[in-house]
């Protein structure tokens, strides 16, 4: 079996922010030394760089702009990010949607400079024309599911299992992660079960109570 990957978005809460954001980070540092299991952080642009320079995982930016060097204040240049240290970059996550070319334009410029390219959909047809870009990975998230404690890969099996073949046929190349409240080790289980090489998670951890125990939970059962 290959080795499944986690990866945990630390959207905008206060509890993944600043020296959180740094603990955070260095329990999944923890869980992935202890487990072999791949921990990847996607975290606020503010702490990329600390992060970066206190731990040992990959780290991802939430987001990076279709931009060249120029006039764009307030953008996301991807030079500025990987002067930084950053591995990758998720790309239109369901709360920073983005048009069709402006993807498109991003995926080329992180696989031009070697870095990895997380395409977030919402279902399957859009996880099939994802693919046909060449990103890393698509993380199939339905909206209705984030954040709700009801993970995509037990209530909505044939949407993970769907996405696995589709891109697949699209684009062999492609992984698929399964994202949309994942939380517990019996999620996870489901969507590898489904095929998936890994999930894309965020309150379920970011929550808890001791993130480094949901963690382990989370993988208790690979």
């Amino acid at each position: 079996m290959k080795t499944p990957i986690v990866i945990l978005n630390f959207k905008t809460y206060l509890e993944s922010s600043g020296s959180k954001a740094l603990n955070l980070a260095k329990a999944l540092e923890s869980v992935s030394d202890e487990t072999g299991i791949s921990m990847i952080a996607a975290v606020q642009t503010v702490d990329i760089n600390r992060i970066v320079e206190e731990t040992n995982i990959p780290i991802l930016a939430q987001s990076i702009d279709a931009i060249s060097p120029g006039g764009h204040t307030g953008s996301n240049l991807i030079e500025n990010f990987i002067e930084n240290g950053i591995s990758g970059t998720l790309i239109n996550h369901s709360e920073n949607r983005l048009t069709l070319a402006d993807i498109d334009v991003i995926v080329k410029s992180t696989n031009e400079k070697n870095l990895l390219s997380v395409v977030c959909t919402n279902n399957v047809s859009t996880s099939m024309a994802a693919a046909v870009l060449n990103p890393s990975f698509v993380a199939v998230e339905p909206p209705e599911l984030i954040g709700s404690g009801i993970s995509v890969s037990q209530a909505e099996p044939e949407v993970v299992e769907g996405t696995v073949l589709n891109v697949s046929n699209a684009n062999k190349d492609v992984k698929v992660l399964c994202g949309a409240g994942i939380s517990t080790g019996d999620d996870m289980k489901a969507a590898l079960d489904l095929g998936a090489e890994g999930v894309l998670l965020a309150s379920g951890i970011i929550l808890a109570e001791n993130p480094k125990t949901a963690l382990l939970d989370l993988v208790s059962k690979i």
